[in-house]
């Protein structure tokens, strides 16, 4: 695992506090925290140009960029690669190079919100079940009296295939004047979405949450703090929407532990 000093694509070649970018089992990822993380969007909320994604890898990404070559160019564009995963935090220290924390796609979104209102950056929610986006909007705007919603949009499952219904969503998200996007439909969905018409959309920045609307307008219950401290918030995601996640955890994403093994094994055997 090596350190390096690498610019995220969107970021100016001017900007000198340009952040360190580790490699964690192949994969590059800004070593920045929570609050950091939110300075540097709101920095492009701030220049209004270039245009730039935000992806949150977490163990489910991390193997997914193994065999998904779309996902791999997806990566290698996005202005910034945060760690949202205990697992990803607790492996880097395990192979020598530590990162500074997680950077949850919650506590980003919810971060996100109440420096805008202090900036007056406009926010756009796209996705989510239905109802969720606009009840996220309730409670952060019950928060935060000066945000500004833009505009929230929940499209009918699939509308990402649909050509038209895409271009519709650019046009409604430009003509609403919204400086920060935030799309929850699931990964990878979302950041293919992002990648091929978050520049269309006018918006200065874009961020895939997740589930993160449900999450922040309570129609999913998160889990306690200590758990998200512990790095145990998906065992209880797992509790709660058993039928939608246990292939992911417990098939897909297992052989993550082997990989950071192996990758330990292999620095051991160096020295």
């Amino acid at each position: 695992m090596t350190m390096q000093d690498s610019r995220p694509a969107g970021i100016p070649a001017s900007e000198s506090a340009a952040p360190k970018r580790i490699t964690l089992l192949g994969v590059l990822i800004d070593n920045l925290s929570l609050h950091e993380t939110a300075e540097r969007i709101c920095d492009m909320a701030g220049r209004r140009s270039p245009y730039g994604f935000v992806v949150t890898p977490n163990v489910d990404h991390i193997m997914r960029l193994r065999h998904d070559p779309l996902f791999r160019e997806i990566y290698g564009n996005a202005a910034l690669v945060v760690p949202d995963g205990v697992p990803l935090v607790w492996a880097s220290r395990l192979l020598g190079t530590s990162l500074k924390g997680r950077v949850n796609g919650t506590d980003l979104f919810e971060l996100l919100a109440a420096r805008s209102a202090e900036k007056g950056y406009r926010l756009f929610f796209l996705g989510g079940s239905p109802g969720a986006a606009d009840r996220a909007a309730e409670v952060l705007k019950h928060r935060h009296p000066a945000l500004v919603i833009a505009g929230t949009w929940c499209p009918p499952f699939g509308f990402d295939s649909d050509e038209a219904a895409n271009r519709q969503i650019q046009d409604q998200i430009r003509a609403s004047g919204a400086d920060i996007l935030f799309i929850g439909i699931g990964a990878p969905r979302q950041e293919v979405w992002m990648y091929r018409y978050g520049s269309g959309c006018g918006v200065a920045a874009a961020v895939g949450i997740g589930v993160s609307f449900s999450l922040v307008g309570g129609d999913i219950s998160r889990a306690p703090v200590w758990m998200q401290h512990s790095g145990l918030e998906w065992f209880w995601r797992l509790l709660t929407e058993p039928g939608r996640l246990w292939k992911r955890y417990l098939v897909d994403d297992l052989p993550f532990l082997w990989l950071v093994l192996r990758e330990r094994l292999k620095m051991t055997k160096r020295r």
